[in-house]
C-alpha cells in the first residue's frame, strides 16, 4: 500500500479544489509555495496547518491563530490578511468540507483489487474485478458487488444483496438477504442492514413472530454511521432515498422511509412505518413513532418525541 507525504503548497490545493468545484469562486491570497502538512482548527493550529473561519464572531481566535492559512468569508478577508495567507471563498465551511475530501484521497492507501485469500465468497456471486473484498469477509450466492466497491474484514453480504459502484463497507458491516445499497455509500462498522423488523401478534399472553418478508433500499450517497440499524420491511421493502446522513447507533424501523437528503444525529430513534420527508433533520436522540409523516424540510430538535 502506498501513502501520500501528506505534505502540499497552497496553490497546489486550491488548483486541485478548482478541478473538483469548477463552480466555486476561490481567491488566494499569500504565498502559493507554502507547504501545508495538516488541516486544524485555528486554536491549536501551527505554521504547517490549513484552518477556516466559519463565523465572525471567532475573530479574534483567527487574530491569534498561528494557522499558515485560513479560509475566510470575503468580509473577514482583511482581517485575515493581517495575520498570513488566506482563501477566500463564500462559504469556508463548505470549501473546507472539499478540501477534507481531497486531503482525505490524497493520503487514504491505495485500495487493491482482488479477493483475500481467507474470504468465503460463492460462486454465483459476482463481484466486479475493480472491487476489493477484505479478510474473512463472506458473500454469499448471487449477490452482486459492484465496480471498485470496498468489503471490509469480516463483512457479511447476504444473499441476492447488491452493493453499488464505489461504496465502501468498513469491517464488520452486515448487509442482509436481498437488501441493496447504492453507489458511492459509506457504511461503518458495526453497521446492520436487513434484520427482522420488530412485528409480533399477541396470543393468550404470548407473542407470535410475523415473519419479514420485504427487503431494505439504500440508494446512492448515502452514508449510515457506527452500529446503526436499518430493519427489513414486513411485507414491502424499508427504503433510505439519495444522499440520507445518518449518525451512529440510529434505529430505523421497518417499513419506514426516510426522504432525500434527511440528516439525522445519533441515538435517533424511528418506529415502524413512519415517513420522513426530504431535507428534514433529527437532532440526536429524536423519536418519532410509527405510522406517522414528517413533511419535507421539518427540523426536528434533539430529544424530542413526535407522537402524532
Amino acid at each position: 500500500m502506498a501513502f501520500h507525504t501528506g505534505s502540499f503548497k497552497l496553490s497546489e490545493l486550491v488548483a486541485a479544489i478548482k478541478v473538483d468545484v469548477p463552480a466555486l469562486e476561490v481567491e488566494l491570497l499569500g504565498d502559493g509555495e507554502r507547504q501545508i502538512t495538516r488541516l486544524g482548527p485555528l486554536e491549536t493550529a501551527d505554521a504547517l496547518t490549513l484552518s477556516f473561519l466559519a463565523s465572525a464572531k471567532y475573530q479574534q481566535q483567527l487574530a491569534n491563530s498561528q494557522a499558515a492559512c485560513v479560509i475566510v468569508a470575503p468580509k473577514m478577508r482583511e482581517p485575515a490578511l493581517v495575520r498570513g495567507a488566506a482563501i477566500v471563498v463564500a462559504d469556508p465551511y463548505l470549501y473546507f468540507a472539499y478540501v477534507t475530501q481531497w486531503w482525505a484521497r490524497m493520503i487514504r492507501p491505495t485500495v487493491v483489487p482482488g479477493i483475500h485469500a481467507s474470504a468465503v465468497v460463492e460462486p454465483t456471486a459476482q463481484i466486479d474485478p475493480t472491487a476489493s473484498i477484505g479478510p474473512l469477509a463472506v458473500i454469499e450466492a448471487g449477490a452482486t458487488i459492484g465496480a471498485y466497491t470496498q468489503v471490509g474484514a469480516h463483512s457479511f453480504i447476504g444473499r441476492d444483496a447488491q452493493i453499488g459502484a464505489d461504496t465502501r463497507l468498513a469491517a464488520r458491516v452486515t448487509v442482509g438477504e436481498r437488501c441493496r445499497v447504492g453507489a458511492r455509500c459509506l457504511l461503518h462498522s458495526g453497521v446492520v442492514l436487513g434484520a427482522d423488523g420488530f412485528g409480533f401478534a399477541p396470543s393468550a399472553g404470548t407473542w407470535v413472530k410475523i415473519e419479514q418478508m420485504g427487503s431494505v433500499h439504500i440508494g446512492d450517497d448515502v452514508e449510515i454511521g457506527a452500529n446503526t440499524t436499518i430493519d427489513r420491511g414486513a411485507m414491502d421493502d424499508t427504503v433510505i432515498e439519495d444522499g440520507v446522513k445518518l449518525d451512529n447507533q440510529i434505529q430505523i424501523g421497518h417499513n419506514c422511509r426516510i426522504g432525500k437528503h434527511t440528516a439525522m444525529a445519533g441515538c435517533v430513534g424511528v418506529a415502524g412505518s413512519a415517513t420522513i420527508g426530504a431535507h428534514c433533520t433529527v437532532g440526536g436522540a429524536g423519536m418519532i413513532l410509527g405510522h406517522l409523516t414528517l413533511v419535507d424540510g421539518l427540523p426536528v430538535s434533539s430529544g424530542t418525541m413526535i407522537t402524532r
